[in-house]
């Protein structure tokens, strides 16, 4: 049937954010993923008119492929200390206000670590922050989209209950989504290596959160074992999840058209990083 997600992979903005899409175009991607600032600080530098209206407009020439933007690693909205939870809060409004500004179409966010006070109750503040922010940007066009993490620690959404849980709890749950990581689905215990399951966990997906909101894909294969918890990527093909998982999702009628991109340190300088890989990924998914 031919391909069903689109593909691509996360680029570097170095030199500029537009860049990232000339270099999206390079590797063949379908689609980009993106920083709009720098993911390790608290720095939140001001987009000027110019550089908006640049990216706009090497985004419109490039066909408005689907964007992503990941959120800063620092953001935490699990958190009980009420300074680092408004810290965070602003930096995700400042995040989806960016997104929004460049035509930037989902803002993908780690919920955060409830730090021992329990998953419950941390599941309660995600929910909370999440109701502030969509508050505080009404009229902004990107769609936050939670991404089930590996588990490490006391992170929240490593099982699909506990990101039913922040839907559940969320009042503007219709602005959100899901960003679906395999490696991090796998550490977390959900088998897609085997056939069986691959299909017992998208079933478990839909019944506690439901296909209809799962927005996009990271496609990474995994170093660490089923189970393990540990967030740790690997090269698509070459973990242990291995290609098997990644030729029925490029195949998968249920998501044509999602976004899906590799989300790993590219091997290298290389000019085009990603090209074989989203080559192959591309030809996986026109397989026989």
């Amino acid at each position: 049937m031919g391909p069903t997600l689109l593909l691509g992979a996360h680029e570097s903005v170095a030199g500029g954010l537009e860049k990232a899409l000339m270099r999206g175009a390079a590797d063949g991607c379908e689609t980009i993923q993106i920083f709009t600032k720098n993911a390790s600080t608290w720095k939140e530098p001001a987009l000027t008119p110019e550089q908006i209206k640049t990216f706009r407009t090497a985004h419109a020439k490039g066909g408005c492929i689907p964007l992503m933007a990941h959120t800063s690693y620092l953001i935490n909205l699990a958190t009980a200390d009420e300074a680092a939870l408004a810290k965070s809060t602003d930096a995700l409004v400042n995040e989806v206000l960016r997104a929004s500004a460049l035509g930037v179409a989902y803002v993908v966010l780690h919920p955060g670590a409830h730090v021992g006070a329990g998953t419950a109750i941390g599941i309660s503040r995600v929910a909370a922050a999440l109701d502030d922010a969509h508050a505080r940007t009404p009229g902004a066009s990107a769609r936050i989209l939670i991404e089930n993490t590996a588990g490490q620690g006391t992170c929240i959404g490593h099982r699909f209950e506990e990101i039913a849980g922040i839907f559940a709890e969320t009042k503007t749950h219709d602005r959100l989504g899901v960003c679906f990581d395999t490696q991090h689905a796998y550490a977390a215990g959900y088998d897609l290596a085997t056939d069986e399951g691959y299909d017992a966990t998208f079933a478990a997906f839909d019944r506690q959160v439901g296909l209809a909101h799962l927005h996009a894909f990271h496609l990474n294969d995994s170093k660490k074992a089923l189970g393990s918890r540990v967030d740790r990527h690997e090269h698509v093909g070459e973990g242990i999840l291995g290609l098997g998982v990644f030729e029925k999702l490029t195949r998968d009628i249920r998501f044509r058209a999602t976004p899906a991109v590799i989300e790993i340190e590219p091997r290298g300088e290389k000019e085009s990083p990603y090209r074989d890989e989203v080559a192959m990924l591309k030809r996986l998914a026109r397989r026989p």
